[in-house]
């Protein structure tokens, strides 16, 4: 069982910053792709940013510009910063894993940002 832990969530005024961090007790080596997603009340969830182990990334045109996601294989996480924060980046965000054995979800961790 894969356990991915999301923190680094919280309160930000628009234009404010946040790092999240995703956390798991398996070597992130092992994974093809882990990245970040997010659900918004009312909306579906959607692709923020994610990476491969090769080093491409991939990220939606609404956070390209603010957004980076990185990893630190000797920590086994993976982050998101993100800059220039705004009302509608609020949403709940996920951390994803994928490898040949399944998908991974973390329990996800509340952004919220106020105008």
């Amino acid at each position: 069982q894969v356990q991915l832990v999301e923190s680094g969530g919280g309160l930000v005024q628009a234009g404010g910053s946040l790092r999240l961090t995703c956390a798991t007790a398996r070597s992130i080596f092992s994974f093809d792709s882990m990245g970040w997603y997010r659900q918004a009340p009312g909306k579906q969830r959607e692709l923020v940013a994610t990476g491969s182990g090769f080093g491409v990334t991939n990220y939606a045109d609404s956070v390209k510009g603010r957004f980076t996601i990185s990893r630190d294989y000797a920590k086994n996480s993976v982050y998101l910063q993100m800059n220039s924060l705004k009302p509608e980046d609020t949403a709940v965000y996920y951390c994803h894993a994928q490898s040949d054995r399944g998908d991974y979800w973390g329990q996800g961790t509340q952004v919220t940002v106020s105008s």
